[in-house]
């Protein structure tokens, strides 16, 4: 069994800056921590070693990008073995933006984004049911994002 890397208080504050701005200087770092540049460093590389730090990336707005619907849509599949098939078909969706293997009432949970209500039929009718694996849907339109966060370290 892999070890897990215990975090301390000058890991959770280099995370927390770099979850707060990813190109965030390893110097600005270091200065504003009191610690050295090559201190930073060392940390973060042992956090990608750990699997703690997966990478970095941009956010986007989704509405500046003309996304105006999010929607949620719960997926029963015919048979539990029809997972990997259809969880390759909605991966090739450009409109899937997330998807969750779940217990419950549902087998796969997925977020979807669309421009309109319109293109979301579209999504639906002609492309998730038409996935042969696929008993049933029901889909939850959202109507705001008021907490949007990940995990503090």
């Amino acid at each position: 069994m892999a070890e897990i890397y215990q975090l301390d208080n000058l890991d959770r504050d280099i995370l927390k800056a770099l979850m707060a701005n990813a190109r965030t200087a390893y110097a600005e770092l270091a200065k504003n921590l009191s610690v050295s540049p090559g201190t930073i460093h060392v940390r973060v590389e042992k956090m990608k070693q750990a699997g703690i730090i997966t990478g970095a990336r941009v956010d986007v707005n989704p509405k500046q990008l003309g996304y105006d619907v999010c929607c949620f849509i719960g997926i029963i599949l015919k048979s539990a073995k029809d997972y990997p098939s259809a969880l390759k078909r909605l991966e090739s969706l450009d409109e899937v933006v997330e998807a969750y293997y779940t217990t419950g009432h549902y087998s796969i949970f997925i977020k979807v984004m669309c421009r309109s209500i319109d293109a979301l039929q579209e999504v639906l009718i002609n492309k998730i049911q038409t996935i042969d694996e696929i008993q049933s849907t029901e889909t939850l339109i959202s109507l705001q994002n008021p907490i949007s966060r990940t995990i503090t370290p």
